[in-house]
């Protein structure tokens, strides 16, 4: 893994939306590497068996087989992984599920834009944040990206 590039991982069972994903990322020109995972149980067995941990993991909450909730659960409870920046990322964001991801430890939650420029603007300013120093203080101002108000 080249140290220069951020290494990004996307849980998403949704493969027009991993496709939206990577297109949008990829016109960031943020050095990177994507990785994606098509759900829960694909994602975590790549963790487990993965010798680099990605720096960020975007997180779809509703996947079959293991929810993006039960994914953030796991990796908060392992010694290994509860380092690792989350970021919910998905179309609902109902206030339970906004808060019930702040209370197991995301980073930050992300409702999904529908459109290009929007994940554009949504993507670009949640990878230029330092999570080095964010992730200590979680505050719930900062917590929840919801296009409609940025």
């Amino acid at each position: 893994m080249d140290p220069e590039k951020l290494y990004i991982l996307l849980a998403e069972d949704d493969q027009d939306d991993r496709r939206f994903f990577k297109k949008v990322f990829d016109s960031l020109k943020i050095k990177h590497t994507l990785d994606m995972c098509e759900d829960g149980v694909e994602l975590m067995a790549y963790l487990d068996d993965s010798d680099v941990l990605p720096h960020m993991i975007f997180l779809d909450i509703n996947m079959p087989g293991k929810s993006g909730m039960e994914c953030l659960k796991a990796i908060r409870s392992s010694s290994r992984l509860r380092e690792t920046t989350v970021a919910m990322y998905s179309s609902m964001s109902s206030p339970d599920a906004v808060e019930d991801a702040f209370i197991e430890g995301a980073n930050i939650f992300i409702k999904k834009p529908n459109d290009f420029e929007e994940l554009t603007k949504v993507l670009r300013e949640v990878m230029y944040i330092n999570w080095q120093y964010v992730t200590d203080g979680l505050n719930r101002e900062n917590y929840m990206i919801n296009y409609y108000n940025t």
